[in-house]
């Protein structure tokens, strides 16, 4: 695979944000110090940097109540997340979305979502606007192994595919429904399966491989702009931490199984990769790291030290009053 080396080290430095946003998002839970649950990325971020690294700034997605890597890697600025984290109001909804409901429209962010599936229709209307304009735009829409159980799921796949709209399907299988085993939840191993029936093209890869995804989302996103329809994609991927937080409930996963699949952490991964290749010695990897350790501890002191949302602005951004 021929990928330039300014993407490979863009790919890096983006999976690198998304682990320490995520995991300073979830000391800042654990103190109390940010308002409401947090659901972290840590572990899928090959998944969102793959992905978006295929998309153009006027493409779309839409996200989950699991978002945040989505954002990072469509190029979401980490200090207005951070403050919305804080509920201030220079954070990306002034305040009043918090984590599950982030969105940026100039970025093509058509936003997270707390409602399980509910991201598919929406990608749906926007990727039957994309095709009507007929400008090339595509969306990609992010979802979880537990949204394909969900009705809109099924009507989105059925709607895309008889449409022939400009869409991926990006299935985030990281084995669990909340606390529930896909095994216990389905009679399907592979979910890619269920595209078929659709009439579309489904495909399971490693979603620990952020080369692997790249590839397989640039073949989905050009088959897309060329006309012809939507993919899905199954990136089979794993959440380090539980379903809300950091610490909450991972006992209820088995030890081997959290060991095995930090043993095949994306990021280190893609790391030994890199230096293998010659690309990126492992002492210039750590200085990304700590590049982005610092943006991000900037980005924590923003956020946190923005204004409160004020009583007049109360009914601002509201379409009806009751």
């Amino acid at each position: 695979m021929d990928i330039p080396r300014d993407t490979l080290l863009q790919m890096l430095r983006t999976m690198v944000t998304i682990r320490e946003f995520e995991e300073g998002a979830g000391r800042l839970s654990q103190a109390a110090r940010i308002p409401g649950l947090v659901h972290l990325y840590a572990g899928q971020e090959a998944v969102a940097t793959g992905t978006c690294a295929n998309l153009n700034q006027d493409d779309y997605i839409t996200s989950t109540h699991r978002g945040h890597g989505h954002l990072i890697a469509k190029g979401g600025d980490v200090r207005r997340m951070y403050a919305e984290l804080f509920g201030k109001a220079t954070g990306y909804n002034k305040g009043r979305g918090g984590s599950m409901h982030i969105a940026d429209l100039d970025l093509g962010i058509l936003g997270a979502n707390g409602i399980v599936g509910a991201g598919a229709p929406i990608a749906v209307g926007a990727a039957f606007a994309a095709k009507y304009r007929g400008r090339g735009q595509v969306c990609a829409c992010f979802f979880g192994d537990g949204a394909t159980n969900i009705g809109p799921f099924h009507e989105s796949a059925n709607m895309a595919a008889v449409q022939k709209l400009p869409l991926i399907f990006v299935c985030e299988n990281n084995l669990y429904g909340e606390f529930t085993r896909q095994d216990q939840e389905m009679a399907i191993v592979d979910i890619s399966d269920r595209a078929a029936a659709y009439g579309m093209p489904g495909v399971t890869i490693d979603g620990m491989d952020v080369l692997a995804v790249y590839q397989a989302a640039g073949e989905a996103v050009e088959r897309a702009r060329r006309g012809e329809g939507p993919t899905m994609l199954e990136c089979k991927t794993y959440r380090f931490f539980d379903h809300v937080g950091v610490g909450f409930g991972e006992q209820e996963r088995p030890e081997e199984e959290r060991e095995y699949w930090r043993s095949r952490d994306p990021i280190m991964l893609f790391r030994a990769r890199l230096a293998a290749d010659g690309i990126l010695p492992e002492e210039e990897a750590d200085r990304v790291t700590e590049e982005v350790r610092a943006q991000i501890e900037e980005a924590i002191a923003f956020g946190e030290s923005g204004p409160d949302p004020s009583p007049e602005s109360l009914l601002e951004d509201v379409y009806t009053e009751g």
